[in-house]
C-alpha cells in the first residue's frame, strides 16, 4: 500500500456517496443502485460493518492489501477498521447492500450467542459465493428492510429493522457454518482463538473485565491472547471488553429505570463512583449526563 492518506468512511460519507434516503439516523444505511456510487480514488477505512450482494457484473478491490474479486451471487462482508482501495467495477455491475454502525450491530446481537462468527469469518473470507436460492433470500431480506426503514410512521421502526437484521444474520451464519463443516474453509489457529475469546467476552463481560481471566479460561498467556486478538481484529482484548461493557451501560442508562447505583451493582463495578469514572473515560459523558441527553432525544 502506498502512502496516500487513508480516509475514514463514516455515515455522512456513505449517505452522501449513495444519495439514498433509506437510512435510520447513523445506525443503518441501505442502497440498491451501484451506478450512483462514485468509485473512491483514495484508500478508505471502514468505521462500520458492510454487508452486500452482487446481483450482476463484477467488481474488484483490495482489502488490507489482499485482492478481492466479486461476481454475481457473491455476498460481501466487510467489518470495521478494514482498509479498501484500488476499486474497479464492470459497466453492468449491480448490487444491493447495507452499512450499519458498530453500536447498532452490537445492540442488535446483544444477548445472542454465535452471531459474532460472521464477522470473524469475514476477516479471512471477505466474499462468499452463494446459491441462487440463498441470493434470493438475501434479496428478500433487503427489500423488506427497505420497506420497513422507509416507514417513518411506525414508532417501532428501529426495533423492527433490528429484528429483521438479526434474522438475516442467523441465515448468513448458517451459510457460513455449512461452508466450514464441509471443509471449504480451513480456519487458522489465530481465528479460532479470537472466536473463543469473543464468545467468552459475550458470556462474561458483565462480571469479568480482566484480560488475564480470559487468557486463563483459554489456557494461554495474556501476552499471547493480546497478540493474537490484535493480529486478527486490529483491536486489543481490552478494547473488545470495553466495547461490550460501554454498550451495555449505554443501553441500561437509556432504557432502564434503575438507578446508576443499581446498574453499577448489576455490572459488578465496586461502586457508583467507579462506574462513573469508567463511563466518562470511554464515552466522554458522566452516566447522569448521558441519561439526560437520551431522555431529551426521546422527547424530540
Amino acid at each position: 500500500m502506498d502512502k496516500r492518506q487513508i480516509i475514514d468512511t463514516n455515515f455522512d460519507t456513505a449517505k452522501a456517496d449513495m444519495k439514498t434516503t433509506d437510512f435510520i439516523d447513523d445506525d443503518i444505511v441501505l442502497y440498491d443502485d451501484a451506478k450512483k456510487i462514485p468509485l473512491p480514488k483514495e484508500p478508505r477505512r471502514t468505521t462500520f460493518i458492510f454487508v452486500g450482494l452482487c446481483t450482476a457484473g463484477t467488481a474488484s478491490y483490495t482489502i488490507d492489501t489482499e485482492n478481492v474479486v466479486v461476481r454475481k451471487n457473491d455476498i460481501v462482508i466487510i467489518s470495521e477498521r478494514r482498509v479498501t482501495e484500488n476499486y474497479t467495477a464492470s459497466p453492468d455491475l449491480e448490487c444491493i447492500g447495507m452499512f450499519m454502525s458498530m453500536n447498532f450491530y452490537y445492540e442488535t446481537i446483544r444477548n445472542v450467542s454465535d452471531i459474532s462468527a460472521m464477522l470473524i469469518f469475514s476477516r479471512t473470507t471477505p466474499e462468499v459465493s452463494v446459491s441462487e436460492k440463498e441470493a434470493r433470500m438475501f434479496t428478500d431480506y433487503f427489500r423488506i428492510l427497505q420497506s420497513k426503514t422507509a416507514d417513518t410512521s411506525n414508532p417501532f421502526r428501529r426495533k423492527v429493522v433490528q429484528a429483521l437484521v438479526l434474522a438475516m444474520f442467523y441465515d448468513l451464519n448458517a451459510i457460513i457454518h455449512h461452508m466450514e463443516t464441509r471443509g471449504h474453509s480451513k480456519r487458522p489457529r489465530a481465528d479460532i482463538i479470537f472466536t473463543e475469546f469473543i464468545r467468552l467476552v459475550e458470556a462474561n463481560f458483565k462480571s469479568e473485565r480482566r484480560v488475564s481471566w480470559y487468557a486463563e479460561q483459554m489456557c494461554i498467556t495474556p501476552k499471547y491472547l493480546a497478540e493474537t486478538v490484535k493480529q486478527v481484529s486490529r483491536r486489543t482484548p481490552n478494547e473488545w471488553i470495553d466495547n461490550y461493557v460501554t454498550l451495555e451501560l449505554r443501553l441500561r442508562l437509556k432504557n432502564s429505570s434503575k438507578s446508576i447505583k443499581e446498574i453499577a451493582t448489576d455490572m459488578h463495578f465496586p461502586n457508583q463512583s467507579f462506574l462513573g469514572k469508567y463511563f466518562k473515560e470511554h464515552v466522554g459523558l458522566s452516566p447522569s449526563s448521558y441519561r439526560k441527553e437520551q431522555s431529551r432525544h426521546r422527547r424530540n
